[in-house]
């Protein structure tokens, strides 16, 4: 009766947070087991939760990130990198997504902010709108693969593994993303002759080579002087930090302490310092400090202006997530995960079999669901079968994210087609082509990720 009504509602066109919460309520009504406030204290006590503050931080630092100017430093920095490569701007649009990543943790971010950017800069060069759209949504995917991300907090809570784990996991998946697309722009760039889009200089590329061995060779030094010459730690990372001020100062860089977002939140988690959560509000004064004080692109009337997007995001998300809790409560309750989890094993006892169903199921879902909906009613059926298969939490987790994440760029519910559409002026039906060459490295990325677990897990066994 459950799913009946939920499936009654989502025909009927109602949103699906109020369709999850709806067929709870009327399930409850129906039965007359429970009493109708069951509905609202499951709801509370589903965003009552320490993890799930990270959400808003996350947000928000995405926003300021995308307001104050630093889009454009990113997107100069990768065309002084790669855009004298063959096909530059696709590489370049690649690089970008993968450095703005490990700021805004969204797909939806990254295609809004720096693809307006690199979709302009692509047509003003000669590439076709398509090849342009197509390159943007798929590196838009890189945003919740490559720490920090949304969608893995909202699966760490909803599947009680380490979100931490779960940040550590995308990097090694993400960097192979990446790679695979830069290899698609070189084919492109090969069949159709294209050249480099900028001037080869010494002189850039030296500096963003510096950019990026500082950004490496940063965190190492950190590590050396803690652990290997037993400094203090907290005085030792706010001297790093100065040191990094000094530098930027000093050689003028592009990008240097924007790109370091994801190197402080990742080594601040690894090492203790903070929490997910706590890390998230890290980012945001970060956020702060280089919009308001260091590059001064930052007023406070746009100030309040992000704050207010941020709340609406934030809202929308978190409602998702309380219609989801009492939703995915109700299935458990009523038996139904315990159905689905019996059928499924009564069909199949191999994990490679039950991963290819789980990845169809989950590809098809993406295409009419939002992720955030999504992973929070797919893991309280999915994850019970999963882990009886002995496939670790943290690798299915990441198995779920990047397929929601293709489901993005699907009609008819795919958010970064819509977006990528009203930016670059095309129809959506054109769109849609535009991205379908592109589903090739990702599906390909896909396959690996699913089946090579320890490309996930490494570095989570490493540091967790």
């Amino acid at each position: 009766m459950l799913k009946i009504f939920f499936l009654v509602f989502m025909a009927g066109g109602i949103p699906v947070a109020i369709a999850m919460a709806g067929a709870s309520l009327a399930y409850i009504l129906m039965s007359g087991g429970l009493p109708p406030f069951v509905v609202i204290h499951r709801m509370v006590s589903g965003i009552d939760s320490f993890p799930l503050l990270a959400v808003p931080f996350f947000i928000l630092a995405g926003n300021l990130m995308n307001n104050a100017g630093i889009t454009t430093r990113i997107y100069n920095f990768a065309l002084a990198l790669v855009g004298w490569l063959k096909g530059g701007l696709g590489h370049v649009n690649v690089l970008g997504s993968v450095i703005f990543a490990g700021m805004s943790g969204t797909a939806i971010a990254d295609a809004a902010g720096l693809g307006t950017i690199e979709i302009k800069a692509m047509q003003e060069h000669g590439y076709d709108t398509e090849f342009a759209v197509g390159v943007t949504a798929a590196s838009a995917t890189l945003g919740p693969i490559i720490p920090p991300s949304l969608p893995f907090v909202i699966y760490g809570m909803m599947a009680n593994v380490s979100v931490g784990a779960l940040f550590l996991a995308g990097i090694l998946p993400g960097a192979m993303m990446a790679i695979l697309m830069m290899l698609t722009v070189a084919y492109f760039a090969h069949k159709n002759k294209w050249g480099g889009d900028v001037k080869f200089s010494r002189t850039r590329l030296f500096k963003a080579l510096s950019e990026l061995a500082v950004v490496i060779g940063w965190p190492l030094l950190m590590w050396l002087l803690i652990s290997q010459l037993g400094t203090p730690p907290q005085l030792t990372v706010f001297g790093g930090l100065a040191a990094l001020f000094v530098l930027d100062r000093i050689f003028r860089f592009e990008a240097l302490l924007p790109i370091m977002t994801p190197v402080l939140l990742i080594g601040g988690m690894t090492t203790g310092l903070f929490t997910p959560t706590e890390g998230a509000i890290a980012a945001c004064v970060w956020a702060m400090i280089l919009g308001f004080a260091w590059y001064r692109t930052l007023s406070w009337k746009m100030f309040v202006k992000v704050c207010l997007d941020t709340i609406e995001t934030t809202s929308t998300v978190l409602f998702i997530v309380a219609a989801a809790s009492i939703f995915g409560w109700m299935l458990t309750a009523t038996g139904v995960t315990t159905e689905i989890a019996s059928w499924v094993l009564g069909f199949t006892d191999q994990a490679w079999v039950f991963l290819l169903l789980a990845n169809l199921l989950m590809l098809f879902v993406g295409c009419f669901l939002e992720p955030t909906a999504a992973i929070t009613i797919l893991v309280p059926i999915l994850l019970p079968i999963a882990t009886h298969l002995g496939i670790d939490p943290i690798h299915f987790g990441l198995v779920m994210v990047l397929n929601l994440m293709i489901g993005l760029l699907h009609p008819p519910m795919g958010m970064v087609l819509f977006v990528l559409a009203r930016v670059a002026g095309l129809s959506f039906e054109r769109t849609t082509m535009a991205i379908l060459p592109w589903l090739v490295p990702l599906l390909v990325s896909l396959a690996i990720i699913t089946y090579m677990p320890s490309l996930v897990l490494w570095l989570p066994k490493m540091f967790f």
